[in-house]
C-alpha cells in the first residue's frame, strides 16, 4: 500500500501544472472516485483542513490522505511522491533555465500556460463550491472573504478563524431551535 500511496501521488505531482489547487480534481478523481480509498464526504474534510494549516497544500492533502490510510508510514510516502516530482523538476530548470530564458518559443509557451493554470484553479473552486453546498444565500460568505483579502488586504489567517467562529456560532444556535 505505501508503494501505490507514493507512485499514486508521484504521479499526480508529475502531471499537475498550477499547484496545489489544480492538482485536487486529480486528486479527487485517484483517491475518491478511482481507488476508492476515501469517500468523497472525507475528502472535502481534509481539504477543508489541508487549506487551514500551514504549508504547501498539496503536500497537506497527501499527507492527511496517506495518513488516514497507513498512519505515518502512508504521510511520509504520499508526501514524497508529492513533493519529489516538483523537487526534481524545479532542480533541471534551475541547472538549465538560463540557457533557455531569452528563447521567444519558451517564453510564448509560458505565456500559454499561464491562461490554462488559471482555469485548473478555476474548475475546482466550482466544483469545491458545489460539494459545499453553496447557496446563493451563504455565497456572500466566500465572496466576502475574497474581497476582503484582495481588496482590504485581510490575513486570510484572520478570515479563517472569524469563519470558523462564525460556523460554530451558527452550529450552536441552529442545534438550540426547536
Amino acid at each position: 500500500m505505501n508503494k501505490k500511496l507514493f507512485s499514486t501521488f508521484f504521479k499526480i505531482g508529475a502531471f499537475t501544472l498550477g499547484g496545489g489547487y489544480a492538482m485536487i480534481p486529480i486528486i479527487e478523481a485517484e483517491v475518491v472516485d478511482r481507488r476508492k480509498w476515501i469517500s468523497k464526504e472525507d475528502f472535502l474534510d481534509l481539504i477543508a483542513i489541508a487549506q487551514s494549516c500551514p504549508g504547501v497544500f498539496a503536500i497537506n492533502i497527501s499527507v492527511f490522505i496517506g495518513y488516514k490510510l497507513r498512519k505515518v508510514r502512508g504521510a511520509v510516502c504520499s508526501a514524497l511522491g508529492t513533493a519529489l516530482p516538483s523537487f526534481l523538476i524545479i532542480l533541471l530548470i534551475a541547472m538549465f533555465f538560463h540557457r533557455f530564458m531569452d528563447v521567444p518559443w519558451v517564453a510564448a509557451m509560458f505565456r500559454g500556460i499561464r491562461p490554462a493554470v488559471v482555469a485548473l484553479i478555476a474548475v475546482p473552486t466550482f466544483n469545491l463550491a458545489k460539494s459545499a453546498r453553496l447557496t446563493f444565500s451563504n455565497c456572500w460568505i466566500p465572496i466576502a472573504s475574497a474581497l476582503l483579502i484582495w481588496l482590504m488586504g485581510v490575513n486570510p489567517i484572520i478570515i479563517i478563524l472569524a469563519a470558523g467562529i462564525g460556523g460554530l456560532i451558527y452550529g450552536e444556535m441552529k442545534n438550540e431551535e426547536p
